[in-house]
């Protein structure tokens, strides 16, 4: 099967290395072993102004594993993608990066930010019909 003798794809797992790491359970490992690249994907929904910050902070946390990746794996490359997006569906500048590095349609922040206002929504109802 094409599919399993080139690719390996986890979720919500932590990642063994040889050393110890803090950050060792992104949201979604992707691992092409044709090309020897790997993808440690993290996914985020948050307020509007944690935007920036949070950026920033998972690429730190999450550069260090992705180094070490890259020795045990025998990997060409790992690099950290981040999806962030906010509770309101506001979708800052790094995701369409993110989305054109995973070769993904341009547009699939439409559908991302539809289901993060529906998601929104749906809390915010539960919320107020709380007794």
């Amino acid at each position: 099967m094409y599919w399993r003798e080139n690719f390996k794809l986890y979720w919500n797992r932590s990642i063994l290395t040889d050393k110890t790491i803090s950050f060792n359970q992104p949201d979604i490992t992707f691992m092409n072993k044709k090309t020897k690249l790997t993808f440690l994907i993290y996914i985020a929904v948050l307020n509007t102004h944690n935007l920036a910050k949070t950026i920033t902070d998972k690429q730190n946390k999450y550069q260090e594993l992705a180094n070490e990746i890259c020795a045990m794996w025998k990997q060409k490359a790992a690099q950290v993608i981040r999806i962030v997006i906010s509770s309101t569906g506001v979708i800052p500048k790094s995701l369409s990066q993110s989305l054109t590095t995973l070769n993904l349609h341009p547009n699939t922040y439409i559908q991302l930010q539809k289901s993060v206002i529906l998601g929104t929504s749906s809390i915010v109802r539960n919320f107020l019909n709380y007794k």
